[in-house]
């Protein structure tokens, strides 16, 4: 299993984090082993980092600029209703219930950056459940109306596995 202390951030969440703002609150759902996390905080950024399970950042230091929430974001209501995000990350996890809720969570000129598995992702691997796959577009139909958005992409990538992937990278709108 790869050391999330070496292994590196998503390419796509890097090379547009130049949209955040210096010193900027992220919000990094579904955190895992915290590699957007650990790179977020690297970078100057504020982070509040949520999963289900945070077995995955208990090396991290206690630090102000890094919030922990242990929490099942598909049971109940959204943790973050009362809060706004300078930044919101997103990779490696899809829960369609929430997409309305990570636009709410954004301050007007905030920034979403998202990248997970689409459809066509079952013939390479997992996940295979068209629950966890994102359909062509997707997206862009959910965030395109409320955000200007920057970047997008569909299709196969080859690193760190062979997959199939929908990247976004957008604004949120006045």
């Amino acid at each position: 299993m790869p050391d999330p202390k070496t292994t590196p951030a998503s390419d796509w969440i890097k090379r547009h984090s130049d949209k955040l703002n210096a010193g900027s609150h992220i919000l990094d759902v579904a955190c895992g082993k915290g590699r957007h996390t650990r790179w977020l905080l690297e970078s100057g950024f504020q982070v509040t980092a949520v999963d289900i399970n945070l077995s995955g950042i208990v090396d991290l230091p206690e630090q102000r600029a890094l919030t922990r929430l242990e929490r099942d974001l598909e049971q109940g209501s959204w943790p973050f209703a009362a809060q706004s995000f300078e930044g919101i990350v997103v990779t490696n996890y899809l829960y369609r219930p929430t997409l309305h809720d990570l636009l709410e969570s954004l301050t007007i000129g905030g920034v979403l950056l998202y990248d997970t598995f689409a459809v066509g992702n079952e013939r390479l691997g997992k996940p295979s459940n068209p629950d966890f796959l994102l359909r062509p577009g997707e997206l862009l139909e959910c965030f395109a109306k409320n955000m200007k958005v920057l970047a997008y992409d569909h299709g196969q990538v080859s690193f760190p596995k062979p997959a199939i992937r929908q990247r976004l990278c957008a604004i949120r709108a006045d």
